[in-house]
Parts: C-alpha cells; sequence; structure tokens
C-alpha cells in the first residue's frame, strides 16, 4: 500500500459531505491536514492524512462505503498507475460476471486460500481483454481484501456494471486528459445518422467505447469491433463491453500504424480520433493503399484518419467522424476534400452548436460518408447542416435532415437557417470550403413580425399564470417529524425499490409504449424515449404514484409517474410508495430539495445520487398530503419559469435579429407600436 493525495472535492465525497463543510474543517481547525501539493486554489492533501483527521473528528461514520473503496484502490499504486488498478478490479468483476458462484464459494475461504486460487479463475473469465494480463498470477493476500470490497460494492451498486462505471468515472476525474469521453448527445447524434440497419460497427479510436456502449441502443446483438492506441483504455473500454454481454473485439495499438482489422468491411465506421497530430505516421505511411483520396499531408492527420474509416466500409456502408471545423478548409487538404466529393463519398456536413463537445472553444463538425458501389452514380449533392441556431433538439434536427436527404440525394432540399443541399459542382472551386455556414441559406424575412408578436403574447400570458403559481405559506416549527433512510423505508415495507439494468433492453423484451428517460425526469416532462432506451430484461412497468429518479443530475430531481403505460428507462431508479403510509408528491417533492444534497455524492459536474441513503422526514400522511400538494405546485411553477425563460430568450434573440438584419425597426408611429404589442 501507498499514500495518494487527495483534493477537496474527493474529501467531500469521502465524508459524505459538501464542499463548503471541507472549507469551513480547514478554517476551523488547527490540525486539518496541510496541503502537500497542487496550487493555492486547488490543493491537495495525503489521502491517509485526511482519512485518519475524519476518524478522530468522528466524521466517517456517514463516508459513503462506495467512496471509502476508491480512495483504498488509489492506494494500490499511484496515478499514473492507477489505471492498472482499475483493470484489476473490472477484470474481477467481469470473472463475478461470469461466476458469481464461483466467487461465492471462494469468498468462504481464508485470504491466503483466496489469494492462491482467485488469479486462474479471473484470468480465465477475462482472456479476452486485450494487452497484458489484467489481472496478476500471484495475488499478494493484502490485496485480498479489496477483491471482497470490489464484490461487496456490486452488491451495493446493483450488479457489476454499474460498479465498474462508478470506478471508471472515478477514475476519469483524475485523468480527463488521458481518454476524452466523446458526449452523449454526440453518440445520439451518430447512431441517429447511422439507423438501426448496421449489423458491425467499427471504431478504431474508440476510447473509452461511448460509440460503441451506443451502438448497443440500436441493436444489442450487433458486432462491435474497436482499437485504441493506449492500451489500458482498450482494455477497460473491453471490460465494459463485456459486462454489457456485447458482441465485442476490443484490440490495443495505433489504428494508423498497426491495424488491428485489415480486413474487417463493416457497416458503420465511427471515430472521434485525435485532432492536428503531426506525428500520426506520415513519413512511414507515404505508400499506404489506404490513400484512395490522395496521401494525406503531414498537417491533416483528420483526412487519414476519414480515409481509413472508408477503407473499412463496405461498399454502401456509412462513416461517420467527428471532426475539428478548420479541416472543411484548410488550404492543405482541398485536393483530397475535392475527390471526396466527385467520388461521392462525401455525403453530408453537419456542425454541432458551441459547447455540445465540452471543453471545445470552437463548434465541432461531424462528417458523414459512403462507401462508393461499384456502378453506382454519384450524386449531384452534399447536405450541409447547421445546427447552432435551430429551434428544436440538435440531435433530431440533423437525424430529420439527413433521412430527407438520404431519401432523395438529388431533391430539392433548403430549410433557411438549417440545411440546405448543395450541388458538388459549386464546391469545387480553389478553396473547395466544406464550411456549412458557408453555404446554408439565410432565413428570409426572419423572424417575421407575426412571430414577435405571437411570441409576446405568449410570454405575457405565462408571466400572468406564473404570479398565480407560487403556494402561500406561513411560519411554522421546524418539523420534528423522525428522518428514515430509504433503504429504511424499503425493508420496513414502506415502498419498494427498482431500477432497470444499464443495458439496452433485447429486441424481444422491447415494448412499444413510451420509455421515461433521465432527461424526461430532469426536464419534468411525459415519457418520451423510444425502445432503444429502455433498460434490459425485464422490463419495469411504471404505475401512477411511482417516483423517478435518475442517479446522476446536475440538480436534484424526482418525477411522480402520472399515467400508466410506460416503461422505466436505462440507469433510473423507481421508488414505489405504500399509498397507505407515503404521499407520493411528499416524497418527490423531498428528493427534489436542495437541503438533501448533502445525502448526495458531489462531482465536478453535478451530483450522483445514492437514493437509498436519502433521508425522509414522516409526519402523519394527511401532513404530507398537504405538503406533497404544494411541493407539487411549487415543482409546476418552476417548470414554468423555465418555459418563460426559454421563450423570453428565443423573443429577445429574434427581436435583435430582426434589427440587426432589417427585417424589425423600432416603432415610429401608433400603428406600429400596436402591431408590436
Amino acid at each position: 500500500m501507498q499514500d495518494a493525495t487527495v483534493t477537496a472535492a474527493d474529501i467531500a465525497r469521502l465524508a459524505g459531505v459538501g464542499r463548503a463543510a471541507v472549507s469551513n474543517w480547514r478554517k476551523r481547525h488547527d490540525d486539518f491536514p496541510q496541503p502537500v501539493g497542487g496550487t493555492a486554489t486547488s490543493p491537495s492533501f495525503s489521502l491517509t492524512e485526511v482519512q485518519q483527521w475524519l476518524r478522530v473528528q468522528g466524521k466517517m461514520a456517514g463516508a459513503p462505503a462506495d467512496e471509502q473503496l476508491w480512495q483504498e484502490l488509489r492506494k494500490l499504486a499511484d496515478d499514473v498507475q492507477l489505471v492498472d488498478v482499475l483493470t484489476f478490479a473490472g477484470a474481477f468483476l467481469l470473472y463475478l460476471h461470469r461466476d458469481r458462484r464461483h466467487w461465492t464459494r471462494l469468498a468462504r475461504g481464508t485470504d491466503e486460500e483466496v489469494a492462491a486460487a482467485l488469479p486462474d479463475a479471473v484470468r480465465r473469465a477475462a482472456a479476452e481483454l486485450p494487452g497484458e494480463q489484467a489481472f496478476p498470477a500471484v495475488l499478494p493476500a493484502a490485496h485480498v481484501a479489496v477483491a471482497r470490497g470490489v464484490a461487496t460494492l456490486a452488491q451495493e451498486k446493483g450488479g457489476e456494471r454499474e460498479a465498474f462505471e462508478f470506478l471508471r468515472e472515478r477514475f476519469l476525474d483524475l485523468h480527463k486528459r488521458r481518454t476524452q469521453e466523446t458526449p452523449h448527445d454526440v453518440v445520439r447524434l451518430v447512431t441517429g445518422l447511422a439507423g438501426p440497419r448496421t449489423e458491425t460497427v467499427l471504431d478504431p479510436a474508440c476510447g473509452s467505447g461511448a460509440f460503441l456502449v451506443g451502438g448497443l441502443a440500436g441493436s444489442p446483438r450487433r458486432r462491435l469491433l474497436g482499437q485504441d492506441a493506449d492500451e489500458a483504455v482498450a482494455r477497460m473500454t473491453a471490460i465494459r463491453l463485456a459486462l454489457l454481454d456485447a458482441d465485442a473485439d476490443i484490440r490495443a495499438g495505433d489504428s494508423l500504424r498497426h491495424d488491428a482489422f485489415p480486413d474487417v468491411r463493416a457497416d458503420l465506421v465511427v471515430a472521434n480520433p485525435q485532432f492536428n497530430d503531426r506525428n500520426w505516421g506520415y513519413d512511414e505511411l507515404s505508400t499506404d493503399p489506404r490513400w484512395e483520396y490522395g496521401l494525406p499531408p503531414r498537417t491533416e492527420s483528420e483526412l487519414a484518419w476519414v480515409q481509413h474509416a472508408l477503407a473499412h466500409c463496405r461498399p454502401g456502408g456509412l462513416a461517420v467522424l467527428l471532426m475539428p471545423p478548420a479541416a472543411a478548409g484548410r488550404r492543405a487538404g482541398r485536393r483530397i476534400r475535392a475527390n471526396l466529393l466527385r467520388r461521392g463519398a462525401l455525403r453530408a456536413v453537419v456542425s454541432l452548436p458551441l459547447g455540445a463537445v465540452p471543453n471545445m472553444a470552437v463548434p465541432l463538425t461531424v462528417w458523414v460518408l459512403r462507401h462508393p458501389v461499384t456502378g453506382e452514380r454519384p450524386p449531384g449533392q452534399v447536405l450541409m447542416v447547421d445546427t447552432s441556431r435551430t429551434g428544436e433538439d440538435f440531435v433530431a434536427a440533423a437525424v430529420r435532415l439527413w433521412r430527407r436527404f438520404d431519401d432523395d440525394p438529388e431533391g430539392d432540399l433548403d430549410e433557411p437557417g438549417q440545411g440546405h443541399a448543395v450541388r458538388i459542382i459549386d464546391l469545387l472551386d480553389d478553396e473547395v470550403d466544406l464550411s456549412p455556414s458557408r453555404h446554408i441559406t439565410r432565413p428570409t424575412a426572419a423572424p417575421a413580425i407575426e412571430r414577435v408578436a405571437q411570441g409576446r403574447e405568449e410570454l405575457v400570458r405565462l408571466l400572468d399564470e406564473l404570479a398565480g403559481m407560487v403556494p402561500p405559506v406561513e411560519r411554522a416549527e421546524p418539523c420534528s417529524a423522525p428522518a428514515v433512510q430509504i433503504s429504511d423505508l424499503a425493508r420496513l415495507g414502506l415502498l419498494t425499490i427498482h431500477q432497470a439494468p444499464g443495458r439496452p433492453a433485447s429486441a424481444e423484451s422491447a415494448l412499444r409504449g413510451p420509455v421515461l428517460t433521465a432527461e424526461d425526469v430532469a426536464e419534468g416532462r411525459p415519457p418520451s424515449g423510444g425502445p432503444q432506451e429502455q433498460g434490459g430484461d425485464p422490463p419495469v412497468e411504471l404505475q401512477p404514484g411511482d417516483v423517478a429518479v435518475s442517479p446522476l443530475v446536475r440538480v436534484p430531481a424526482a418525477a411522480v409517474v402520472t399515467e400508466p403505460g410506460a416503461v422505466l428507462g436505462r440507469n433510473l431508479i423507481m421508488l414505489r410508495p405504500d399509498p397507505r403510509r407515503i404521499d407520493s408528491d411528499y416524497l418527490a417533492g423531498v428528493l427534489r430539495a436542495s437541503v438533501g444534497l448533502r445525502h448526495y455524492t458531489t462531482m465536478s459536474s453535478g451530483h450522483r445520487v445514492d437514493v437509498r441513503r436519502a433521508e425522509i422526514p414522516l409526519p402523519p400522511l394527511e401532513e404530507q398530503r398537504r405538503r406533497g400538494a404544494l411541493l407539487r405546485r411549487l415543482q409546476e411553477a418552476e417548470l414554468g419559469l423555465r418555459r418563460a425563460g426559454a421563450l423570453g430568450a428565443e423573443l429577445i434573440r429574434l427581436i435583435g435579429d430582426g434589427l440587426v438584419e432589417g427585417t424589425l425597426r423600432p416603432p415610429t408611429d401608433d400603428s406600429t407600436t400596436e402591431q408590436l404589442g
């Protein structure tokens, strides 16, 4: 064992408190451990010293078991080698997933007996993982306690996959630069563009496997292939997919220099490759047969990935890549861009909204390519899409336009401000600039005065309604009712806890009814998901009065189910209270309250909800109902305020754009004033 360093956020998670509490401890307690590294604004502390201080102060009593285990795992290696510890835990979880009975028998033995038998068992269960063995051939007896802790974590988290996801997220918090997570909305976009008719998916720069995991949503039977230059990252992704029971083959190695799948021709190739890589292999690969559209310049690594992806597509297969906007217009790559257009390989360029990919200063683009079919006439147009100003969900907008274009590539498609089917001959100039913003038609006569007047009228009406939405309250004594943890309420039979598995449902078990998703819960809207967002077998059907909670949120969110017929979405938790003992609106309101955040785990991007630890004060049922009714009204008021804010922002944008473009002007007489309002 060795020491590790922790930040204030780590300490808060470890003690089960907020960041403010840690700050107060540092100010009020002279014996609080001194920083051993970091910076003045973000210091780091010795984990051993922090744990000792917390125990002496009696502040470890409420410490989450999962956080304690994570910190114990960190003691096994320094942060550089922590990925090996994670794969150690992942391989063990894969063994549990595949042979839990063996572990149940083995765990009854002494630590020495477990240490002697466990390595062979785990290495057999995880034999397909890439690179060197993920589990040591000789296991120190001291590490058996860690293995037992990981097994307990899987039990508490509801499964081996959930336990590994927790550990993986903790690792990524420490190593954001080692592997960048592709955002969920970008994954949704790529899977939406690809459509359901894909049997084999290849990601030659798979990283943490977001695209491959997303591919399972469309069909759990898909064959998934992936490669990553970082052997440890490839191993983590292989574990992640194996715990989903996916038909997957993940390998380590640089795909451009050492292609692990040279003979594969996939239905879909997806990639989020490294950008601006000057060391992609230009000197070694100058005569490579993959450069069918031209040798990529040394400064154009992205065009090397584009051609690598096309080389691995079957004829008619699709390649979808995340690209920097500069790749659309750099002078060095214009010859290759022109050849991609002439041959009909490039089909669409989609510009994403700024912020769709975090930590990027510019909006990225998605290139959609199709491997040409011999004898097929190349299309005469390419689709340009700009989602930065669309009023609808940018994923839905892009997929809708792509479907329309794909059904009729030669048709007249022109939606001002959003999408335009551009003639390829018009792009083949000296620049061959593929930036969507340069080719999409500007909206004509927009914003129209009617839209402004209608939006203003709707906003005024909504603001009038909001005035009566906030319920009246009066002073009261602090609640003296006992607070009971959700886990204890379940043990006492006052409610039951249900969770849909994280893996997608199989085609046989997917229901036709709507699916309640985490986004639905956060936005307070009815179920809107499709079968691909349903949890695995068996489906969890919802009933009126159920309370749905998302385990990962930016702000506390809980929703009461009001209509039957929907299914619980993946990674959601559902509480079914006994209506004779607990009021559903009251329960949901308590879970939404900010005072309950002390029961959640704080992360850099939000909160992880351990709903079983949440404490619920239990006044008499009649009092619960009275408070629940007000809490429900508060939620309605909050949703109304959100709608008003969004509508107001859109109205201001419309008026501002109209004034700048000259389609609107300040009122000059009474008739114009009346028209505006």
